[in-house]
């Protein structure tokens, strides 16, 4: 049985629909390559005309975001009914705000103890997101059977 594939009830997100969705939520996953490896850590954002602000201190993410490679936020929410879930990806680069930049009227508050006192802005090369109904137990638990690896059950 093939489940990956979109359910009929899954829909494509509008850009301006990603914008509004993310506008809701806080928190989401900072994805990006450190020292040649991939890494993704939980951040609190806020959408910022037309782009994404998180807040960091020096280490990896800093230093991943100081290299230039493209990086990738994800976030996920539901609505108030936990009847349909929506996910946004927003793929682009990220640099540190510098001094005497414009900088955002509202930051993101640290959550962790810490100095957290650099400001990164991720500039989108794309955005996207799906909005799905979630399906009954019944549709999507069906029973697992067991994966196969070189003629061996695990």
């Amino acid at each position: 049985m093939n489940t990956s594939g979109p359910g009929p009830e899954t829909s494509e997100l509008t850009v301006r629909e990603c914008w509004q969705h993310l506008r809701s939520a806080s928190v989401g996953r900072l994805a990006l390559i450190s020292h040649g490896k991939p890494e993704i850590f939980p951040v609190n954002y806020l959408p910022d005309e037309g782009t994404v602000i998180f807040r960091t201190g020096p280490g990896t993410k800093l230093d991943a975001v100081l290299s230039g490679e493209p990086v990738v936020l994800e976030a996920d929410g539901l609505n108030v009914y936990g009847t349909i879930a929506w996910s946004v990806v927003v793929k682009g680069t990220a640099e540190a705000v510098q001094p005497g930049e414009d900088a955002p009227a509202e930051t993101p508050s640290p959550w962790q103890e810490g100095a957290k006192d650099i400001l990164v802005r991720i500039t989108p090369t794309e955005v996207s997101g799906r909005r799905f109904v979630i399906g009954p137990p019944t549709k999507w638990w069906p029973p697992v059977e067991p994966i196969t690896l070189h003629g061996k059950q695990d």
